[in-house]
């Protein structure tokens, strides 16, 4: 990553031709094992032209392995979706399918919302 995308802490400008800037250090979360995560799975059709899709939030740990997982969902169902802001959506009303595979894979899941 070069130094533009880096986030600075402090100072932002200095005359000073031996200045070093501190740079904030990205936190890396490692991920839980699949019985510690508290997965909830919701379906959401707001600022989507009325399109559903299933949301699945509280996944704790890295962003590969979330990819990794909502990858894993989008082939189970045989659609598409993406993952963003740490949630995994999924085109269309899936949340009984995704429940019962996310169970399956030992994780702690449940409905949530209507």
């Amino acid at each position: 990553m070069s130094n533009k995308n880096k986030k600075i802490s402090g100072v932002v400008f200095s005359t000073d031709s031996d200045f070093s800037y501190d740079f904030e250090q990205e936190e890396t979360t490692e991920t839980l094992p699949n019985n510690q995560q508290n997965l909830k799975i919701f379906l959401d059709k707001k600022n989507r032209a009325g399109k559903v899709v299933s949301a699945v939030s509280g996944f704790v740990g890295t962003t590969e392995d979330l990819n990794a997982l909502g990858s894993a969902l989008k082939k189970l169902c045989g659609v598409g979706g993406s993952v963003k802001d740490g949630e995994i959506l999924i085109q269309g009303q899936f949340r009984d399918k995704i429940l019962a595979h996310l169970i399956k894979l030992g994780y702690k899941a449940k409905k949530a919302g209507g």
